[in-house]
């Protein structure tokens, strides 16, 4: 299955774009003369838009295959099976059965396929019908386009695979290949953020203290918490009526205020002064902020951390915010045993809290639905077969993101959910029920980036793979391959075909085959193929996850 991407945007045009500075040099030097040509280039310093984008980390691995289930009877046969039974059943089965899946099953299929979210889910089936969430099948960390052949040779493969650590890391930083203390999110802060008039106030903030995802160079989050907003100084309150409280206030200040020679020392007070200058203008300004009643939003700890995100959106002028980026982390997603139970809870929660978000962005509230992208993301998929009561790590997964009904091309799915049969396995298909990813999160992650600002020419900045999934310099941004089919037999030839007359070296790397690959084996495989139609070429050759933009 494979939905031809070019056909609807995913996201719809930025209007923070073209800031025209190219370097792969990922310093503080060269980052700040993008960050300057940013401002001087484009158009967000002189615009009246705001966009968002909500970070949402599932953390331990989502058992996302229990998430997004086959629903017609062959395919959701071959998950029962896969799944080794129904959890229903005695014995280690981990499916869930047809007849649970009724209520949540998606309004959208592809020839006889269909599929259903878990029963738990139906705030996401609502919004997945009604255009404002998009699923993304089969998809991780890669280093380049990756075949069955590869895996088993062990070439160009993501560093840790299978690893809680470097997997969760490679999500956030957009850099499968080496480990890295700098997420995606902070680097694009760092080329982003002097499109916002607040100095004291990080661009980047957290309901979940430090992350990977928001530290840049220039950039790192600012940490407030779900329920009371901004955390200050303990007993620092310049309005206070307490006698000692006012005595300790002011011998802050007066600290902060002092004029220190040894540059450590005042870079410190440098920092210290900033979050406290910080903490009095975020605090002042979230009293103003909206005020949602009491069943709003779900009394859990994620449902109020969405909530107060809403809360702080909804001040962003009052905070001179253009762009902003948050990140909230959700624990226990490590399932090795009771998945079914966890799963059922778990999803529940993460449901609920989701549908009540995006109630709370509509026109009728916040306003900002169409100006704020809610992503997933998880460390990685879990294999199908059962380990007793449970599920172990995999690679490839699904997830999903949310936006209003102008923002994002809902409804659909993008890439490619795989055959979950057994007796005929999917190409993809390695060990114990994992996937090679037929998507890969630098696809996901640059559509979000260029929505959010960032040119196609600082896509490599954020991203350094990912040249090998899209030609930047071309009006195509495509190499002319269908990357999520690339594996599938039926697509093959296509693929082939679509290299005649390309250099044999050329082509050979973007077909991703082994070194061994000799140039009479390659004239021969081209000799072989048929002409095909050109409709179909030309819309398997424009099967790319980001649309065209000037660059």
């Amino acid at each position: 299955m494979h939905h031809k991407l070019n056909r609807r945007r995913f996201l719809g045009q930025a209007s923070c774009a073209g800031m025209g500075y190219l370097t792969l040099m990922n310093t503080l030097t060269n980052l700040r003369a993008i960050n300057a040509a940013a401002i001087s280039n484009s158009s967000v310093a002189d615009a009246d838009d705001y966009k968002a984008i909500v970070c949402v980390l599932l953390a331990g691995g989502n058992d996302s295959f229990n998430m997004l289930i086959p629903y017609d009877d062959m395919e959701h046969g071959h998950y029962v099976t896969a799944r080794q039974g129904l959890y229903t059943d005695p014995g280690s089965g981990l499916a869930i059965p047809k007849s649970m899946l009724m209520d949540t099953k998606l309004n959208y299929s592809e020839g006889s396929r269909e599929w259903a979210l878990h029963p738990s889910m139906p705030e996401f089936k609502s919004l997945f019908d009604a255009g404002q969430a998009a699923i993304f099948a089969n998809i991780g960390t890669l280093l380049r386009p990756t075949t069955k052949m590869q895996y088993d040779a062990d070439l160009n493969l993501p560093l840790g695979l299978f690893s809680h650590s470097d997997q969760i890391e490679e999500w956030q930083t957009g850099i499968p290949g080496a480990r890295t203390a700098k997420g995606w999110g902070g680097k694009m802060a760092d080329l982003l953020n002097d499109c916002n008039g607040n100095e004291n106030i990080s661009m980047n903030m957290s309901l979940s203290g430090s992350n990977v995802w928001q530290q840049g160079n220039q950039t790192v989050e600012y940490a407030i918490s779900a329920t009371n907003g901004a955390v200050g100084m303990t007993n620092y309150d310049p309005s206070s009526t307490s006698l000692i409280t006012r005595i300790r206030t002011q011998a802050i200040d007066g600290l902060l205020a002092s004029e220190y020679q040894n540059i450590f020392d005042k870079t410190y007070m440098d920092v210290v002064e900033g979050a406290r200058d910080g903490f009095l203008e975020f605090d002042a300004a979230i009293g103003s902020s909206y005020q949602f009643g009491e069943d709003d939003f779900p009394d859990t700890p994620f449902g109020q951390s969405l909530e107060m995100i809403a809360r702080v959106i909804s001040i962003r002028n009052l905070l001179s915010f253009k762009r902003q980026t948050f990140f909230v982390r959700v624990g226990g997603w490590d399932h090795h045993d009771e998945v079914i139970d966890k799963q059922n809870e778990m999803l529940a929660m993460v449901s609920q809290a989701i549908g009540a978000f995006q109630n709370a962005l509509a026109p009728d509230k916040v306003n900002v639905e169409d100006q704020v992208l809610t992503m997933f993301i998880s460390e990685f998929g879990r294999t199908l077969s059962s380990n007793g009561n449970g599920s172990d790590h995999a690679w490839g997964g699904n997830t999903m993101a949310f936006g209003g009904p102008n923002l994002i091309n809902g409804g659909q799915f993008y890439g490619s959910y795989p055959t979950l049969s057994v007796d005929t396995p999917d190409p993809q298909l390695i060990t114990r029920g994992r996937f090679i990813p037929t998507l890969s999160t630098d696809e996901y992650f640059a559509t979000i980036a260029r929505w959010f600002g960032v040119s196609n020419l600082e896509l490599p900045i954020l991203f350094p793979n990912i040249g090998e999934f899209y030609a930047l310099d071309s009006p195509m941004l495509g190499k002319s391959i269908c990357f999520a089919n690339l594996c599938n037999p039926r697509y093959q030839f296509t693929i082939w075909s679509m290299c005649r007359g390309s250099p044999y070296n050329q082509c050979r790397r973007w077909m991703g085959f082994m070194p061994g690959l000799t140039k009479p084996e390659y004239i021969a495989r081209q000799l072989s193929l048929d002409p095909l139609p050109t409709r179909e070429s030309s819309d398997l050759a424009r099967s790319l996850f980001l649309e065209p933009q000037s660059s």
